[in-house]
């Protein structure tokens, strides 16, 4: 078959190319088509060009005519679509992994099987897939892990050919968390951590306070998302970092609005934008990925510090009459690009309840006056708003059971959820794979706004959907080619160039009596350390244990190891930030008659909150805890998780007799550095780098050039007297060399770095 074609094909002078379950045409002055050959798409040859009919009419209709603008083939589409497949696109999935898990988060079944149990080839699509592809008319898909980069892009070809096969053959839009940091932490960066090429976490590429590491990260990015089948970025993050105890800020860009917008604008430039071939039209092309900015109005002035993903900390407050310094990095950056397409492709809203903002005390995502009459109206942006994850489900039984997010609007029903939401502006739901709550708030207009407006206002959402899936090229050729996909992702070239902004990103915070750089064939002594049980995000636990915190493989490449400390020339103690121990919220104290809140700190020692606030700012749970009007937690106690960590900096001192101790911390957030900074005589702080980048520092291959993104405050009274949306208002730490640990501070070998970074980004 595939011989007829390719003899036919040079008859007509194009060439077909046959890949995995799938064909490609060279057009001539125009795109290379790409089409499964089993799903019943023919070609049609118009003049000396071709073109796919997605819609086997056996014409070419305004939305097959890839030579039309984006926006009149995307209303061309809609206009033939049901009100059902329009609800589809509406849908955003839940997590899919690649092949799916057995059992728990991004579970899946083939045939009624568990993968191990199916024989099936793990590029498969699982029975759920099929579901919500076939029967639910989703479109937009969110990818976490994948067994390799040629299984994805297999994957992928196994779901665009299944796709292309079903009415209209609208493609899917797969999508992706960040995922090029170096470890998996949280929900939100599951994929991280896989055979990609690796970069600093947000708080990193804002130490390097250089927006064209972020833009040329995100051209590398861009082009390994598209060779895995991922076409939108759920990224970046800029909300501001003006709360120090928020668990999120990692992957923020700090807490300076200009450098946040800087990079949001580089970030959003570098994936988007496609340049000489790679582009199609107006920047968009196929190494463009849309990016999705988050999150719509800023999700960092958390109360207290406690995260929204959960009910107790639903609220973003505004003690300090903020707000508008928090939506600078959207409209100033994200929705102000240097590049040519001009605005960030989708805004995600954060579950948070803008506290004495939104006029009727919803959530971001169910707030009209926030995206319509702000968003919309006042900043003029028409492109796709997204919920984020279940945001219109159910909340758990308690305050801290990961479920549900619907905050403002618990006492409503799902599909009253969706109504309420899809009426203040929203365009897509995500984390909800189900058509039927959406078709039941198209009903709910339909009876208070009659049918026509209802069909208008999802016509207005899926053209806006549709832009996004038509602008890069997915239309005329979804497929890939997995050896292609094998040998770009993670390639030597991107993987060197993600390495050296690791390096940019680590800072020096003190050197006394220039004990750094440690040259030579040193040996060095390195304390393992103690991890106590934790649970994740789902509940699920990791025992405690001890171990090296660090591949001792790579630190015996720069120095000898001994696990004797009189033996040792030096030492090097790697830690991590303290992690609070119930993160603002502790069931036990419920349990005993509290309202169930604790501080969230920022040392490693026993915490007793003074100096907290007598009254919560917010308050009120009207499902799981109405009784609870107060969420202070003034006079309680809190310890770090990781207490042990500030006694294996202290034991290591006791133990070196007088020898150099350096201290490399991991800091996902602000902390305390005065329980220990005075016992030790080196000092970096890196935002989750390799080990072997934190080597070349420390070594004095490379020099340090980081900059504090943040402050570091003083004490924990400090903490608690700052403005959860206010920048900068903290005592910064002295060190004992008198050096202050502010916004911009750094060291490198010769002293503080003062340099035209310096000049532009400052309080």
């Amino acid at each position: 078959m595939i011989k007829g074609i390719i003899t036919l094909s040079l008859l007509l002078g194009v060439m077909y190319v046959q890949g995995q379950n799938y064909l490609t045409i060279a057009n001539p002055k125009g795109p290379a088509l790409g089409y499964a050959s089993s799903s019943g798409v023919k070609i049609l040859h118009i003049g000396k060009l071709y073109f796919k009919d997605l819609n086997k009419n056996g014409k070419l209709d305004k939305y097959e005519d890839w030579r039309l603008p984006v926006e009149e083939r995307a209303k061309d589409l809609v206009s033939k679509m049901t009100v059902e497949q329009m609800a589809g696109l509406m849908l955003y999935s839940l997590h899919q992994a690649i092949p799916s898990h057995e059992g728990g988060f991004a579970a899946g079944t083939y045939n009624g099987q568990p993968f191990s149990k199916s024989g099936e080839a793990p590029s498969a699509i699982s029975d759920q897939q099929k579901q919500f592809l076939q029967s639910d008319n989703l479109r937009h898909i969110l990818i976490t892990t994948v067994a390799s980069p040629a299984v994805a892009a297999a994957w992928n070809n196994n779901v665009q050919a299944y796709v292309e096969g079903l009415p209209l053959g609208i493609p899917v839009n797969n999508s992706s968390d960040p995922r090029h940091v170096v470890q998996a932490n949280a929900e939100f960066n599951a994929g991280a951590g896989g055979e990609i090429s690796q970069w600093p976490d947000g708080l990193g590429m804002a130490a390097t306070f250089d927006p064209g590491i972020v833009k040329q990260f995100g051209s590398i990015a861009a082009r390994e998302y598209r060779a895995l089948g991922i076409t939108t970025a759920l990224s970046p993050q800029v909300d501001l970092a003006t709360e120090p105890r928020w668990y999120r800020l990692i992957s923020t860009f700090g807490e300076s609005p200009v450098l946040s917008a800087d990079m949001a604008r580089a970030y959003i430039d570098g994936f988007q934008t496609s340049v000489g071939g790679d582009e199609i039209k107006d920047g968009w092309g196929w190494t463009s990925v849309n990016a999705m900015v988050k999150h719509w109005p800023g999700g960092g002035p958390e109360e207290g510090g406690r995260d929204a993903h959960f009910a107790y900390g639903k609220y973003a407050v505004y003690p300090g009459k903020n707000f508008a310094a928090h939506t600078s990095p959207f409209v100033d950056g994200a929705l102000k690009l240097g590049g040519k397409t001009k605005a960030a492709a989708a805004v995600m809203p954060y579950y948070t309840i803008s506290y004495g903002i939104d006029p009727k005390g919803v959530g971001n995502g169910y707030s009209k006056y926030l995206l319509t009459d702000l968003l919309r109206g006042q900043y003029h942006y028409d492109g796709v708003i997204c919920t984020d994850w279940m945001i219109t489900g159910n909340e758990g039984a308690a305050p801290d059971v990961f479920e549900g997010k619907p905050w403002g609007m618990e006492t409503k029903t799902v599909d009253e959820r969706h109504y309420q939401a899809l009426m203040a502006g929203v365009d897509q739901f995500g984390g909800n794979n189900d058509m039927k709550p959406v078709m039941a708030a198209y009903q709910m207009g339909v009876k208070e706004h009659g049918e026509a407006f209802m069909k208008e206002r999802f016509q207005r959402s899926a053209v806006r959907l549709l832009k996004n899936i038509f602008r890069v090229g997915l239309f005329e050729n979804p497929y890939l080619d997995s050896e292609k996909s094998k040998a770009l992702v993670g390639n030597p070239e991107f993987m060197k160039a993600g390495f050296e902004a690791q390096l940019k990103s680590v800072v020096l915070l003190k050197n006394h009596g220039n004990v750094l750089p440690v040259t030579g064939r040193k040996t060095v002594y390195i304390p393992k350390i103690y991890y106590p049980m934790s649970k994740n995000w789902w509940g699920m636990a990791t025992l405690p244990h001890f171990d090296y915190p660090v591949d001792t493989n790579t630190i015996k490449k720069y120095y000898n190891i001994t696990n004797a400390p009189e033996k040792a020339d030096f030492a090097i103690v790697f830690v991590a930030s303290p992690v609070s121990g119930d993160n603002g919220y502790s069931a036990e104290d419920r349990k005993a008659g509290g309202n169930g809140y604790k501080p969230i700190t920022l040392q490693y020692g026993m915490y007793k909150a003074v100096e907290a606030r007598e009254q919560s700012i917010a308050a009120g749970d009207p499902v799981v805890a109405p009784a609870v009007k107060n969420r202070s937690y003034k006079n309680k106690e809190v310890m770090a998780n990781n207490f042990m960590d500030l006694q294996t900096i202290l034991d290591t001192r006791s133990v070196m007799n007088g020898k150099p101790v350096i201290v490399a911390v991991n800091v996902g957030k602000p902390m305390v550095f005065g329980e220990f900074e005075k016992r030790v005589d080196g000092l970096l702080v890196h935002f989750g780098v390799s080990t072997g980048a934190l080597m070349e520092i420390i070594s004095g291959k490379t020099a340090p050039s980081g900059l504090l993104p943040l402050q570091m405050p003083k004490d924990m009274a400090t903490v608690e007297k700052q403005n959860e949306d206010v920048p900068y208002d903290m005592d910064c730490y002295e060190d004992a060399d008198g050096h202050s640990y502010d916004f911009g501070y750094g060291l490198d070998w010769k002293g503080v770095i003062r340099d035209a970074r310096n000049e532009r980004y400052h309080k």
